[in-house]
């Protein structure tokens, strides 16, 4: 099998936006993995087509750093809300998912229509019993 070619990785970082976690971030043109830990270690993929809000978040200590934080929602059952914290090149990263997520969504035909729920369209006065 063919290994898909890397767009983007980088670490979580602390302090003075040094990359001394463990929490690595790898996106590619079909998902993004998030991999925590180091003895007990958890990796978790989410395809890109799912991903349907992506925001910026950068605090004043990010802001002085050169970090932010991308929270990203989406229609995965097991990861509906995420983020990606403290990355270098925030904003140039957001543009980038934004821009793959969109044409995954475009190559698979999805729409964000398809995970939105109608509740408030639904009106049960013309069910008659």
């Amino acid at each position: 099998m063919q290994e898909k070619k890397v767009l983007w990785n980088d670490r979580k970082r602390i302090i003075f936006g040094l990359p001394w976690t463990f929490t690595k971030y790898k996106l590619t043109e079909e998902k993004l993995t998030i991999q925590t830990g180091f003895l007990n270690i958890r990796q978790e993929e989410i395809r890109l087509y799912r991903i349907m809000d992506v925001t910026l978040n950068r605090t004043l200590g990010q802001r002085i750093f050169k970090l932010g934080t991308i929270h990203c929602c989406s229609a995965d059952k097991s990861t509906p809300e995420f983020d990606i914290k403290n990355i270098k090149n925030s904003e140039a990263v957001k543009e980038l998912l934004s821009d793959k997520v969109e044409q995954e969504r475009q190559r698979k035909r999805v729409s964000s229509k398809e995970y939105m729920v109608a509740d408030d369209d639904y009106d049960d006065d013309d069910v008659h019993y």
